[in-house]
């Protein structure tokens, strides 16, 4: 069978092809835990004087409590707190000035939500999750995530709020099956060269890979029974996010996104997801590369965003996600209305490679 062109690449294909047309109008697992924590931090004191300046009311940040690395770095860009440092400071230490982002916001039509189609659409999808080939690194390998993505955010000026974005951009990651090393290139975040994901806390200590920020290896250890599965992600997030029932969404999803869980895994995170109260499927939904699909969502009831998993209407391969804005505020000074992306991500390429900077296309450093 030939391969769907319109699918994620994945496993040991060569060449990364030919991306889509940059997003317009839209129609982290990388860091260990001691560097998702720093970030994490800096990013909360920034939304707190950002909140202070802004309108009352201003949910630009896709999620706020134990972010996964690639999300604290997407929601900082969102609210300008990273950029760069002269190339001979630290690579740790590389975040510091604000990003530009002046891009038009991101906007979409809003798709038809089916409140009771989400257990079988996640039956069909988990089906085919099952039997995905997905391949096994070998010893010394790094598996690599090149995505595309995409934000909205709001940026106050002397008091005034308008809606800008992070445009479209290419992101690189590698990590190795136990989290220890890693790198990551994000235009906007590092520098051409990238930075280094590795190292140990701000205790000095080797983090330990947890469902926040899980490695490959700790992945494997994940319970593949729905149910087990589920119990274990409602105790280690309880307390976190919007509501046990949409934290214990976001968590499945980020782990869907930002690394790359086996055949058994992914199916039992399917059908997992089926479980949790107020989760529907929306009949479409485009991801950030511009692909159409279908999509399993829940709506987060304290922001009025809806987060979209979306996949492709023929395979149900995973395509990407997106949080978009479905409510009115009611506050006629929030800039951002309904129809606006708050969030977009598409899978490229997930594969297994040979070392730090290299891509399955090149199959040396960059």
């Amino acid at each position: 069978m030939n391969p769907d062109a319109n699918a994620p690449r994945t496993a040991h294909r060569n060449g990364t092809g030919d991306l889509p047309e940059p997003l317009l109008a839209i129609g982290d697992r990388d860091l260990p835990p001691g560097r998702h924590r720093f970030h994490k931090e800096r990013l909360m004191n920034q939304i707190h004087d950002d909140r202070r300046a802004a309108a009352p009311r201003a949910p630009f940040l896709r999620k706020v409590i134990l972010l996964p690395a690639a999300t604290v770095l997407a929601g900082a860009l969102a609210v300008g707190v990273l950029a760069l440092t002269p190339d001979d400071a630290p690579a740790e230490d590389r975040a510091v000035a604000p990003v530009l982002t002046t891009g038009p916001a991101l906007t979409t039509t809003i798709g038809t939500v089916d409140a009771h189609g989400a257990p079988r659409l996640l039956d069909r999808i988990s089906l085919a999750a099952a039997g995905a080939d997905v391949p096994r690194g070998r010893a010394g390998q790094y598996l690599y995530i090149e995505s595309r993505a995409a934000n909205t955010h709001v940026k106050t000026v002397n008091n005034v709020s308008r809606l800008v974005s992070v445009p479209l951009h290419t992101r690189q990651s590698w990590q190795s099956p136990d989290g220890r090393e890693g790198w990551l290139i994000e235009p906007g975040t590092t520098g051409p060269e990238g930075i280094t994901l590795g190292g140990t806390d701000e205790r000095g200590k080797e983090p330990t890979p947890h469902l926040g920020a899980p490695s490959y290896d700790y992945l494997a250890g994940l319970p593949t029974d729905p149910d087990a599965l589920l119990r274990k992600i409602y105790e280690e997030t309880e307390g976190q996010g919007n509501g046990k029932d949409q934290q214990a969404f976001s968590t499945i999803g980020d782990l869907l996104g930002e690394s790359w869980p086996s055949p058994e895994l992914a199916a039992a995170l399917y059908r997992a997801a089926a479980k949790i109260p107020g989760v529907v499927t929306v009949d479409s939904a485009t991801d950030a590369a511009g692909r159409k699909g279908v999509a399993v969502a829940r709506l987060d009831e304290v922001n009025g965003q809806r987060t979209e998993w979306i996949f492709d209407s023929r395979t149900f391969t995973f395509l990407g996600e997106r949080t978009v804005q479905v409510e009115d505020s009611g506050d006629e000074n929030d800039p951002i209305k309904p129809g606006t992306v708050i969030y977009t991500h598409a899978i490229m390429v997930r594969a297994f490679v040979d070392g730090i900077r290299v891509t399955p296309s090149a199959g040396a450093s960059s």
